[in-house]
């Protein structure tokens, strides 16, 4: 055997060893974690009021007045390039009559009325006020539908206002259906009208804590989870830190990023596609690299800043309506469908009002929130978190997954099968994007109802 060819071998054994040694490694299942019952509020553990407060979204004069001199005094925009429709960002001829519209037509005091529409509350759980909506179904004694408590989990740049339009779909009986809901919408820590942390450490798994004690002071210590965005996050390392109180989980925005699903992806699916994913499944995940690298580098960049300096760009979004506004619609463009971006008005009215899009941002302006909202991100994303290693933890909870056609990105079943062994659906939707709770409710509360039906 000639030294070329024994050189070959030896890069191909190798190569074989590395991938051995690599898929022991990334099969390794650590331990679930037990986390502490942290005090997150300001100074040290007090005695804390657990009872539950009527709550009611009422904004200062003094805030409203203030928001209404910083539109006015607005300086004018920077023109932008010809013809780049939202291709550098929130086009400033589209976010001027975003914010005209703002100024001249938007009714914060109806948009206030429909706000406080649903019953809202307050209690403070490990030191923070948490603030939540809580809708109960009204049937009759002899009906035989089953209530089951259902706790709805949002994400970001979101609030509890996605949710409104499909609370009336998951709260009332619905023809045929078997079951209905008993709804529990928390604005998450820091976002909103919940109250932020003072200290460091509070990270998606451990607001997982603080939904769950919500849920048991409640009364209900098993319950149903639903969630999109941080959502997902939160309600999926609930279903691994507590696996007994979760009775099923539903997810819209569904990943494996568990390490052995990120080398099966790599290792296998960027050069045997179909080993990885079906032919439905095809054209949202192969060819691997291309997909993951347009993700990354064009709608990640957020992600990177907000893990790692959050407070800096939160300065000027705090500051800046104008910029809060863009900076947060830009996401309801490219997020609901990447094509958007070639459209004059970035697809925002194709799904949504413009009333629906500024409640959304007005509850993060008003309550000054989006800084606190941001340092999800670095709590969560960070070595120490990851040295738990809980997204390499088989949930064993009963799983539904709605996949839709634009979200960010869309992960294969088999790969959703390791992260969710008991995975009970995940159908592929034409229609519908990232907001799936406030673009496609009709789709998205079918799924629900759906999966829970066939879990009971």
């Amino acid at each position: 055997m000639g030294i070329v060819s024994k050189g070959v071998l030896g890069l191909v054994l190798a190569i074989i060893t590395y991938i051995v040694v690599a898929i022991n490694k990334a099969s390794y299942i650590p331990e679930v974690p037990i986390y502490p019952e942290t005090w997150w509020g300001k100074g040290d553990p007090a005695k804390e009021d657990t009872s539950i407060k009527p709550f009611k979204v009422d904004v200062s004069k003094q805030i409203l007045d203030d928001l209404k001199d910083r539109l006015d005094r607005a300086l004018p925009l920077q023109p932008p390039l010809e013809g780049v429709k939202q291709n550098y960002g929130m086009n400033s001829n589209l976010l001027q009559k975003i914010v005209d519209y703002w100024k001249n037509d938007y009714n914060w005091t109806e948009r206030q009325l429909l706000l406080n529409q649903y019953p809202h509350y307050s209690t403070s759980i490990q030191g923070l006020k948490i603030h939540f909506i809580h809708v109960k179904p009204s049937i009759s004694k002899e009906s035989n539908v089953k209530v089951l408590p259902l706790l709805l989990v949002h994400g970001w740049p979101g609030s509890v206002r996605e949710f409104y339009e499909i609370i009336p779909i998951l709260s009332k009986p619905q023809p045929g259906r078997k079951v209905v809901f008993e709804l529990i919408i928390p604005s998450l820590p820091g976002y909103g009208f919940s109250e932020a942390t003072s200290k460091p450490g509070l990270s998606a798994e451990r607001i997982g804590q603080i939904l769950k004690n919500l849920m048991i002071r409640l009364g209900h210590e098993k319950f149903y989870a639903q969630g999109g965005d941080w959502g997902s996050i939160i309600t999926s390392h609930m279903s691994v830190l507590y696996p007994n109180n979760l009775l099923g989980l539903h997810l819209n925005m569904c990943a494996c990023i568990a390490k052995l699903c990120s080398l099966k992806q790599w290792l296998i699916g960027t050069i045997f596609p179909s080993l990885i994913a079906t032919e439905e499944e095809m054209p949202f995940f192969a060819p691997v690299v291309t997909k993951a690298a347009e993700v990354f580098l064009l709608e990640l960049g957020y992600l990177h800043i907000q893990s790692t300096k959050p407070d800096t760009v939160g300065v000027a979004l705090r500051d800046s309506p104008v910029g809060l506004a863009a900076y947060i619609l830009e996401k309801f463009t490219t997020w609901m469908n990447r094509e958007w971006k070639n459209l004059e008005d970035g697809g925002l009215t194709k799904k949504f009002t413009l009333d629906q899009l500024l409640d959304n941002v007005m509850i993060y302006w008003v309550t000054r929130s989006i800084t606190t909202s941001q340092r999800l991100y670095s709590e969560t994303f960070n070595k120490n978190m990851a040295g738990y290693g809980l997204d390499d933890i088989p949930s064993k909870v009963p799983t539904g997954c709605a996949r839709f056609a634009n979200e960010i990105t869309i992960h294969p079943e088999s790969l959703l099968r390791y992260k969710y062994p008991k995975l009970i659906q995940a159908p592929i939707y034409a229609d519908g994007g990232h907001f799936a709770a406030f673009e496609v409710l009709e789709v998205l509360a079918k799924d629900i109802y759906d999966f829970i039906e066939k879990i009971l």
